[in-house]
């Protein structure tokens, strides 16, 4: 069973709360993160992308980068813009995005319960991804990064939580994006108890929705023994209800049609998918197993007929259909991770972030999926399977700033 703890976050000042806060350190370059952060010291952008306050021509991986990182928490704890809560809290963290909530439980998750398994995961990590996310714990001697876990919804933890959320929150705010952000301090030891006690009776699993790359470095860490007392057997995570959770589509786009005219490719198609026009306007997938292409200035619904796919939890994926039965089998792309003539554009640009795409003439065509449910990445995460590569996007992102775990 899920074993979670309390913890003495590291937050801001209620009044610099929108300033500190930024979006999460692998979702923008560092010239962007740059941008956002100009002529606002507080931002915490100066912590998670510190190579902002170094020369450009700075190696992002290097030294230099990690102790910059280290020196700026210690100088927004020093200003008083950041302080760490006198005893173990959990947070309550809802976030709004067109209309939208989801609300999940703030709290260290057992380095324990990742490595036996109990915190499911369903994608492969990199090596230099992990290094760089150690590099920054040990430099910083925190987890600035939140992983943001799913688990099956228990009501009782549903109605504890809608319960607090009547008390007057720590922090709420709307970014610039637009999503608003709304934290409660759990101070109440007897409610802290009680949803410890919830988890360990009732919640068999969580699952790594996003986040793998944070969470493994978190285990590298506290195998390496760099950890000063027992907050480092924990690590940083916000646990939402599936009930609350939304995955987004996630498309792609290829550089040329392998030596194939649009009528070939089409003709080709038609052996494995129901293809038809549907002109000019856009068509967005609206049931599994249903895919628009973008060409030549035209949209495609294309259905999989029964019996070209497996119902194994991958096969039975879009994305594993879409690379099975269109992308190697027609356009030469053997893996997606490495051949450089595919790219992949998170649903939240939209169908016209794709058809921009093609209509330049940087991409020949472009691939539209139903998004992956969160059901399926349950299932694949109880298999020990893992999903083909950018097969999910969350949205909206957990700000990074406003809850710190100090190790």
């Amino acid at each position: 069973m899920a074993s979670i703890k309390p913890f003495r976050a590291l937050r801001p000042q209620p009044s610099l709360a929108k300033d500190v806060a930024a979006r999460p350190y692998d979702v923008l370059n560092s010239q962007e993160a740059k941008a956002e952060a100009a002529g606002n010291p507080n931002s915490f952008y100066h912590v998670s992308k510190s190579e902002i306050d170094l020369p450009e021509a700075t190696d992002v991986h290097s030294s230099a980068v990690y102790e910059k990182a280290a020196e700026n928490l210690q100088r927004l704890t020093q200003e008083g813009t950041l302080f760490q809560d006198p005893e173990p809290y959990y947070y309550i963290y809802k976030l709004v995005m067109d209309g939208r909530a989801q609300t999940g439980l703030v709290c260290g998750s057992s380095i324990a319960d990742y490595n036996n398994g109990i915190i499911k995961k369903h994608e492969f990590t990199r090596p230099e991804k992990e290094q760089d996310r150690v590099n920054h714990i040990t430099a910083t001697r925190a987890q600035t990064g939140n992983v943001f876990l799913a688990y099956n919804d228990v009501p009782e933890l549903n109605v504890i939580i809608d319960n607090w959320m009547k008390n007057q929150p720590a922090y709420d705010f709307t970014a610039a994006d637009g999503i608003s952000h709304t934290i409660w301090v759990v101070k109440d030891a007897d409610v802290i108890k009680e949803i410890t006690s919830l988890f360990a009776e009732k919640v068999p699993a969580t699952y790594i929705a996003d986040g793998h790359h944070r969470a493994a470095s978190a285990a590298l860490v506290n195998k390496a023994g760099g950890n000063t007392d027992d907050a480092g057997n924990y690590f940083l995570t916000t646990i939402f209800p599936a009930s609350q959770l939304a995955i987004l589509d996630y498309n792609r786009v290829v550089k040329d049609l392998n030596g194939l005219s649009k009528a070939e490719l089409i003709s080709r198609l038609e052996y494995d998918f129901l293809v038809e026009e549907v002109g000019h306007h856009p068509h967005k997938p609206s049931v599994l197993h249903e895919f628009s292409m973008y060409i030549d200035k035209t949209w495609y619904r294309l259905v999989a007929q029964e019996g070209t796919y497996s119902h194994d939890p991958i096969g039975i994926l879009d994305v594993t259909i879409l690379q099975e039965n269109v992308l190697d089998k027609h356009l030469g792309i053997k893996d997606q991770r490495t051949d450089k003539r595919i790219d992949f554009v998170g649903g939240i640009r939209g169908l016209e972030g794709l058809a921009k795409r093609v209509d330049s003439g940087e991409m020949a065509v472009a691939f539209a999926l139903f998004p992956v449910t969160i059901q399926q990445l349950f299932d694949i995460a109880d298999s020990g399977n893992v999903m083909p590569p950018k097969s999910t996007w969350f949205e909206p992102k957990l700000r990074d700033g406003l809850l710190t775990h100090v190790i």
